[in-house]
């Protein structure tokens, strides 16, 4: 887990490296917090990627993740932790007085995801997006101060949203990795199996189902978009940037009719401006 360069510059590097559907650590944000979203967007990638990539067997990815949980178990002791990355995140949580439970909250889903690989229902799902996403927004709103009630239940509905998405992104993704997010009850209801995921097959019902998932997903992205509004200058443009991101993505899956084995959707540089004004213009 040792980074051989400044924590700080890898982590603001990694957040370079990686696509992502929405603006991390960027330029939009006030220079005093692109630091520390860095640092939390490095913690929450590497975690990921013990989880997914590679070809470690399922003990060595949860040793991987215990390992960042015993370097999070030091910062909430007060005391001096192993590694660069977590020094640096303990100034980070200590300097803009983060709360800790967000980071074992998400620890904790990568590790379901090791040994987690199916949901009976949208209640589980949302169960794991509760730990998976939601912790995510939670520490933001920490960062910008802005940690009310009612900011926090937009956070969490927008970060749920986003992660929804993001499955529906990556179906044929998920499949090459023995995963299905997609509720199990209602791919029944639509009598979808799992054979006809694994061949990549969007006939039949396939699309009414996804319109289903796709409609779902943006009534809740639009349960939290207010947020976009109510955060100030150039946090709230950040903000609405994340949610035209998300409605963008959202709109290519509708087009496409759920199509995402033959045509995973991703944004261009045309999208990005069109988010630019849809977030400047307050649209």
């Amino acid at each position: 887990m040792k980074i051989t360069q400044s924590p700080v510059k890898a982590s603001l590097k990694l957040t370079a490296s990686h696509y992502e559907n929405f603006p991390v650590a960027s330029f939009l944000l006030p220079k005093r917090l692109r630091e520390p979203v860095a640092l939390i967007y490095a913690f929450a990638r590497q975690a990921d990627d013990f989880a997914d990539e590679g070809d470690l067997l399922p003990e060595q990815r949860i040793a991987l993740i215990n390992e960042f949980k015993a370097e999070l178990d030091l910062i909430e002791k007060n005391k001096q932790p192993n590694t660069e990355l977590f020094i640096a995140l303990k100034d980070a949580i200590h300097q803009h007085q983060l709360p800790i439970k967000p980071f074992y909250d998400l620890l904790d889903a990568f590790s379901q995801d090791v040994s987690k690989t199916r949901y009976q229902d949208f209640g589980e799902v949302m169960s794991y997006c509760r730990r998976s996403a939601n912790p995510v927004g939670r520490m933001m709103l920490s960062l910008y101060q802005a940690d009310s009630d009612a900011n926090v239940g937009m956070a969490d509905a927008l970060c749920s949203a986003l992660q929804l998405i993001n499955f529906l992104q990556d179906i044929a993704i998920d499949i090459q990795k023995n995963r299905i997010y997609l509720p199990q009850d209602e791919l029944e209801k639509y009598k979808i199996t799992e054979a006809q995921i694994i061949r990549g097959d969007s006939s039949g019902t396939w699309s009414l189902m996804m319109e289903f998932q796709i409609n779902r997903a943006r009534k809740l992205l639009q349960a939290g978009a207010p947020l976009g509004l109510v955060l100030p200058g150039r946090i709230g443009l950040e903000m609405r940037m994340i949610i035209a991101g998300g409605e963008r993505i959202l709109k290519k899956l509708h087009q496409a009719h759920g199509n995402v084995f033959d045509y995973r959707p991703k944004l261009t540089k045309k999208d990005w401006l069109y988010m630019a004004y849809r977030a400047i213009s307050k649209k």
